[in-house]
């Protein structure tokens, strides 16, 4: 299964960190100087989740931005008692 989110398609990015040495100006220093910057990887938050795909349930890997805006749909609850009707189907 890719690192890649089912719904936003946001995967794994590069990018740098930064590593910093010396003290502000405003706190009397001469400033902060960059004397290194190495290769690092940002991995987005990813969650195994039940959800509903073409209509059946199915498990997918969704980030947590795509959790929060509602693009996750669960599929129903199970009902583990008979409603009437249900009942009256099932002796008829």
């Amino acid at each position: 299964m890719p690192r890649r989110c089912h719904f936003l398609g946001t995967g794994t990015s590069s990018g740098h960190k930064k590593t910093y040495r010396g003290r502000a100006k405003y706190l009397g220093g001469v400033g902060i100087k960059i004397t290194s910057k190495t290769k690092r990887t940002f991995k987005p938050n990813l969650q195994k989740v039940r959800c509903v795909i073409d209509g059946a349930p199915a498990r997918v890997l969704a980030s947590t931005k795509a959790i929060r805006m509602g693009m996750v749909v669960k599929p129903a609850k199970r009902k583990y008692t008979y409603t009437r009707e249900q009942k009256a189907a099932a002796e008829a």
